[in-house]
């Protein structure tokens, strides 16, 4: 039986709705209006946009937007290709946020079709609290990332807020799951990955780990 935030991302309003409202704001809601998440967010955002020649991968990319970003600051053959189960999201995807360096795949993230080693750089940002049975993701995310690339997640995390009685009960109610404070750091590791730095910001974690 799909969740509420399932049947949302299936359909074709809540995909621009998505794409101009919510994946934008995202990060203030996260610091309940503060700038914590915001500013962190800036700055990964700066670095997944740097010059270079790299494949990246953006792992539920929804609308595209930050599948375009990263595509705007690659350089040569550099490209990022993002990846969505949602049509209506990945149509909005493809007449919004395509350029050139973009590509745009529909597909499970349990199981992506992409060879192993293939990628310099795997995202999955604001994204994985939603996928149903999202632990398993993560050996996927580790295994399409070539020896050296990384890893970036940004998800949720259990916080004195999110612990109060209740709270996750309801938030998983609606298919939104709040992770356990080393869930996401733990199943990078036992998926082979090193250096494995977590930052938790607001209601939310930043996770990177690099494959060796």
């Amino acid at each position: 039986m799909e969740s509420l935030s399932q049947r949302f991302m299936q359909n074709p309003l809540f995909a621009q709705v998505y794409e101009h409202l919510w994946r934008p704001t995202f990060t203030r809601l996260f610091s309940f209006g503060g700038t914590a998440t915001e500013d962190y967010d800036r700055a990964l955002q700066a670095y997944l946009c740097r010059p270079g020649e790299r494949l990246v991968l953006d792992v539920a990319c929804g609308p595209g937007n930050y599948t375009r970003r990263i595509a705007d600051g690659l350089t040569g053959d550099g490209r990022c290709i993002g990846i969505d189960y949602s049509a209506p999201m990945l149509t909005q995807a493809a007449r919004t946020n395509t350029t050139e360096k973009t590509g745009y795949v529909r597909g499970d993230a349990h199981a992506m079709p992409f060879a192993d080693n293939t990628f310099d750089t795997v995202t999955c940002l604001a994204a994985l609290y939603l996928i149903p049975d999202p632990l398993p993701v993560l050996d996927e995310l580790a295994r399409v990332t070539k020896p050296g690339g990384e890893v970036i997640i940004f998800t949720s995390v259990v916080t004195r807020v999110s612990a109060l009685p209740g709270v996750r009960e309801a938030a998983g109610a609606t298919g939104y799951r709040i992770f356990d404070r080393h869930e996401i750091v733990d199943g990078l590791r036992n998926a082979g990955l090193d250096d494995v730095e977590q930052t938790i910001t607001g209601q939310g974690q930043y996770v990177i780990g690099v494959k060796p």
